[in-house]
Parts: structure tokens; C-alpha cells; sequence
């Protein structure tokens, strides 16, 4: 699910735009985690694919972040975005230390990161409703990734629990930025008339 930061300036269309990339990226992250890592469970050691897939993803919102504060031309002056990406870094920083150990340990790392980014992401859309407007779909995709994420932190020390429900995550995420396309475009066509 991840977050969507720039509160000001920011365009319905690129914002679209944006959220097909993000869309994009994380079908395509979903699909290499379920090839090759759903199966790993808490207790296993992630394999190098999947410690690199779990490295990526929160560093991939840092670089989706920063796109965002450029297409905005925000800058330094944008500090939820800047904490979104400290954020980011930190979390990859973390998942580098937590990949050597279970993927428990990353899913615990992986939780943490979900509830605080998720956070930020219902503070912007709330924000950004009166803007940009349409923004509904990431209200619901930022509450949905506080409480996944708290239930990856829970469940980071079941024997059972897989990177399969971090994929699921992702896919979430993805359909959430694809509704939230569909709603700005719907609104901007409203806009237009």
C-alpha cells in the first residue's frame, strides 16, 4: 500500500500517472515474491531473492516519495514527505540487518514500517481531499495498511506466517492506487464539464 506524500501542489494527472507506476511496480513485486519466496514461512532464512524483494519495496516508496515531491516541486519545504522518506531509508536500513536473521524478523521490521507509512499516507490523503479531491481510495488503502501492518508485527513470530501475506499486501496496495486513478480520473472529467 505504501504512502503518497506531497500535500501541495500536486496534479490529479500526475498523480495518476504516478499511481500506475506504483501499480505497475508492485504487480510485479507480488508476482517475484510469489514465484519465488510465498512459500518461506516465519522460522526459514529469507533466500537472496527474497531479502533483496524485501530490501526493495520500502526503498521503492522512497524513490516513488521523492517523484512525487519533484512532480510537485515541493522540495525540502514538504516535511511529512521527508519523514515519509527518512522513514523509508531507515526501514531499509533495517530489512538489510533483518533479511540476515528470519523472515520473521523482516515481517517484524515489515509491520512497523506498514502501521507508520500507512499512517503518514491517511494524514496526506485527508489533507489532500480538499486539493485534489478523489481521494477516498487512499483514505481506505492508508487505515488498511495501519492495521495490516499491525498484524504483521503480531504474527512475525508464528511458525506459520509467510511472505505470502506481504504479498497480499502489495496487491492490496496496488488495487487501492488503481481505484484511486479511476476516482481522479472521474473527477477530473467532472471538473472539465
Amino acid at each position: 500500500m505504501t504512502s503518497s506524500t506531497t500535500t501541495t501542489t500536486t496534479t490529479p494527472s500526475g498523480l495518476r500517472s504516478l499511481y500506475l507506476i506504483r501499480v505497475a511496480f508492485s504487480l510485479i513485486w507480488v508476482a517475484l515474491i510469489v514465484t519465488t519466496s510465498a512459500s518461506l514461512v516465519s522460522t526459514d532464512k529469507p533466500t537472496v531473492i527474497a531479502a533483496a524483494l524485501l530490501v526493495i519495496y520500502p526503498l521503492w516508496d522512497v524513490i516513488a516519495t521523492l517523484l512525487e515531491r519533484r512532480m510537485a516541486g515541493t522540495g525540502s519545504t514538504d516535511r511529512v514527505g521527508t519523514t515519509n522518506m527518512a522513514l523509508g531509508l531507515a526501514t531499509t536500513a533495517g530489512m538489510i540487518i533483518a533479511v540476515f536473521a528470519t523472515i520473521g524478523t523482516a515481517l517484524l521490521v515489515f509491520g512497523i514500517w506498514a502501521v507508520l507509512s500507512g499512517a503518514i499516507q491517511l494524514v496526506v490523503a485527508i489533507r489532500r481531499r480538499h486539493t485534489v479531491g478523489a481521494q477516498w481510495p487512499m483514505i481506505i488503502s492508508g487505515g488498511l495498511s495501519v492495521l495490516a501492518g499491525a498484524s504483521f508485527a503480531a504474527m512475525s513470530a508464528s511458525a506459520t506466517s509467510s511472505l505470502s501475506t506481504v504479498a497480499g499486501y502489495s496487491a492490496f496496495g496496488a488495487f487501492w492506487f488503481l481505484v484511486s486513478v479511476i476516482a481522479l480520473s472521474i473527477r477530473s472529467r467532472r471538473e472539465k464539464r
